[in-house]
């Protein structure tokens, strides 16, 4: 779905209005922060790499036209993209592993929006200054930049609402749980010796009355506020919307959306199979019990939960290169001590996507992604790229610490 509504923001324009928008409204002084917010909230719903092809070209076009450096404007854009990617849902691997550890995935998202904004800065903003006067030009060979007339973009209104649709359904299911609390799966219900949700709410928060039946109405909110904010859901409404106000409202015909969206599915098909092949090698490592020779050596050591995540899916990254695959490693092996700690299960998320970000290099298709496209030495690849990656990695970190000291 991520994909799907990555195509239609792409073909559409909606991506190029956004940014065009957000430079008028910030001024071209603050080019950098329009690209930050651009690209975290084209990210929000799609995987990084087809996210970075869909704001390249945009890229590209400021920094030729603006005359300013590629990398001033690159590098905040990369930082952006790998903050959404690691942090939060619906990408898949924030979301996998808040499955694995039992997080209600609506607090991993608000959760994993605080260290959006120092990720961002010091990753983004503040490492670019560090290469703004390094000199390289996009690749003849990779900028084709899509050219949309003035009247042909969509509107403001229209282009956004795809965009930030998913997040904001994901972010009603947050807000009833701050509200009412977390309510509990069917299997928990009964276990409690509750017969349905209403009763629930009826015992734990209303006594008296008519409360019965405020409670059925609470129930039955809370009921569709967490269909409307799974992942899945929320996604898939998302393209649907993009459908009807990127494509069919402006004059597109279904057969050419489809299409479209057809080879969109296709182009991902790669990384799927690294989905597949993370959430194989995961079970290989469960049924060769290398998790409880990994957890041992790990009890023994006697490190912070959250710090040992971080480590474990660190390594990982290092050895595997995907980011995707770390995480969706790194989760089975610390679901036994996450369960014994009693660590909240949402921080070991963040702890475990912020640790695979780490160490990228030679293995990794960002690695390749960011030297290619913005026409660099491997060398200025691992001072700029791989630095990036870790300065949101530590960031990451070092606010579950702070946040599990605050006690959340």
């Amino acid at each position: 779905f991520g994909a799907m509504l990555g195509k239609l923001i792409e073909l559409s324009g909606a991506a190029h209005t956004i940014t065009y928008r957000l430079i008028d409204l910030m001024g071209l002084k603050n080019v950098q922060f329009a690209i930050l917010i651009t690209g975290f909230l084209v990210g929000l719903p799609m995987m990084y790499n087809a996210s970075f092809l869909v704001l390249i070209p945009l890229i590209y076009t400021f920094s030729t036209t603006a005359k300013m450096p590629l990398l001033y404007l690159g590098i905040p854009l990369s930082a952006s993209l790998s903050v959404a990617h690691a942090y939060l849902p619906p990408h898949p691997a924030p979301t996998y592993v808040s499955l694995i550890y039992e997080a209600n995935i609506n607090q991993v998202l608000l959760l994993g929006l605080i260290p959006v904004i120092p990720a961002c800065l010091l990753a983004g903003i503040f490492l670019s200054k560090f290469f703004k006067k390094v000199d390289v030009s996009p690749p003849e060979d990779l900028h084709e930049e899509i050219e949309f007339k003035k009247e042909e973009l969509p509107g403001f209104g229209r282009s956004i609402l795809a965009v930030v649709t998913p997040v904001v359904l994901m972010l009603l299911g947050a807000a009833s749980d701050l509200v009412l609390g977390p309510s509990p799966a069917k299997a928990e219900l009964v276990a409690s010796g509750y017969s349905n949700l209403t009763e629930y709410y009826h015992l734990m928060f209303l006594e008296g009355g008519k409360s019965e039946n405020i409670a059925g109405i609470l129930a039955g909110i809370v009921s569709v506020f967490k269909f409307f904010s799974d992942a899945n859901i929320a996604l898939m409404i998302a393209v649907f919307v993009g459908i009807l106000t990127l494509g069919l409202r402006r004059g597109r015909k279904m057969d050419d959306v489809m299409k479209q969206l057809g080879k969109a599915v296709g182009a991902i098909a790669m990384i799927i199979l690294i989905i597949a092949a993370g959430g194989a090698f995961s079970q290989v490592l469960k049924d060769s019990q290398v998790n409880e020779y990994i957890t041992g050596i790990a009890e023994g050591i006697h490190f912070n939960p959250l710090i040992l995540a971080f480590s474990v899916a660190a390594v990982l990254r290092l050895a595997v290169g995907s980011a995707t695959v770390a995480t969706m490693t790194a989760a089975p092996i610390m679901l036994p001590i996450a369960v014994q700690s009693g660590i909240s299960p949402e921080l070991m998320v963040l702890a475990t996507g912020s640790g695979s970000l780490m160490f990228s290099h030679f293995n990794d298709i960002g690695f390749w992604m960011f030297k290619e496209y913005y026409n660099v030495s491997i060398k200025q690849t691992f001072l700029i790229w791989t630095v990036m990656e870790s300065i949101v990695a530590v960031v990451g970190l070092a606010t579950v610490l702070l946040l599990n000291v605050l006690g959340v």
